[in-house]
């Protein structure tokens, strides 16, 4: 385990600390004095209208939905509404999913999320597309994977308050890659990002991106409201740029920053100690079985073994 402070294999499930509370308060209209109430209307209008059937209405669950919009009722129920019409269009990216299986992708570097937030507290998703085997990985084992980080990162009451930031890494991408990348799949990209997950996307940066992701922009671009379009940020090969955004000390080092680039498997050790993340995501439809994750420990501490014995 790292010894820096600021790297924790952890999700934060505790109360936001004050001054997160305050800033809830100035930025998105959170009021803990009236909350319950807001929560409890909330409620009455999702079971009145009747547009979805959801698995969850408890005040833990509704709150993110509240947050992710800035207490505006309406707009609250129509991220609801469509995060279940999602989950029912799209059932291959939850259902009886095996979570043993969508780990891998993180521990191939396609996928991760590094142990630390960025200066405002911010977690960071980011995505190496360039090392996407697409004969190991579908394009639906790419959403699966990214459903189920989403699901897990939301868990954290800063995450629902601050939301999160998406960063591409390009390099390398190639045309069979960037070929995948048809409409529908643009259309779901936007889905997650825009409509239908309440994790707000402060943020997308791309860097090292070449020609190809152009083409691949211009599929994804027309669908994107006025508001996103204005958080994506392209900087290429010009990490000064990216540094206006994300400081150096919470970057990995590829990135001008000063973090080595950490390995998935303490996530997954941190994931299987925890059981209410477990049953969270076993709420959701995630399978996970005991078994399976021993096996899939075993598997990563022989496969960092050999890597290190290449060195």
């Amino acid at each position: 385990m790292p010894s820096d402070p600021d790297v924790s294999y952890e999700l934060d499930l505790g109360e936001p600390p004050q001054e997160l509370l305050e800033w809830a308060k100035e930025n998105i209209r959170e009021n803990p004095d009236t909350r319950c109430l807001i929560i409890e209307d909330f409620r009455d209008i999702i079971y009145a209208r009747g547009e979805c059937t959801p698995h969850r209405t408890d005040d833990e669950f509704l709150l993110r939905f509240l947050r992710g919009r800035k207490f505006n009722m309406e707009s609250a129920y129509r991220l609801f509404v469509n995060y279940y019409n999602f989950k029912e269009d799209n059932p291959e990216f939850f259902d009886g999913v095996n979570l043993k299986s969508l780990l891998r992708i993180g521990c191939d570097d396609l996928i991760t999320v590094p142990p630390y937030r960025d200066q405002n507290g911010r977690r960071i998703l980011l995505y190496r597309m360039g090392n996407w085997d697409t004969e190991k990985y579908s394009v639906t084992n790419i959403f699966q994977a990214t459903m189920a980080i989403l699901e897990l990162a939301i868990l954290e009451p800063r995450a629902q308050i601050l939301g999160g930031i998406g960063f591409f890494d390009m390099q390398n991408l190639t045309l069979q890659q960037a070929y995948h990348m048809t409409p529908s799949v643009a259309h779901k990209i936007v889905q997650i990002l825009v409509t239908s997950f309440p994790m707000k996307i402060y943020a997308i940066h791309v860097v090292f991106q070449p020609w190809i992701f152009d083409v691949v922009y211009k599929v994804i671009h027309p669908l994107l409201n006025g508001a996103m379009k204005d958080r994506v940020f392209f900087h290429g090969e010009d990490m000064e740029s990216l540094h206006k955004h994300i400081d150096p000390k919470h970057l990995p080092e590829k990135y001008g920053g000063r973090h080595p680039d950490y390995g998935y498997a303490p996530w997954i050790e941190g994931f299987g100690k925890s059981e209410e993340i477990k049953e969270e995501l076993r709420s959701l439809g995630y399978k996970i079985d005991e078994n399976d994750y021993e096996e899939y420990k075993s598997d990563s501490e022989k496969s960092e073994s050999s890597l290190h014995s290449e060195y």
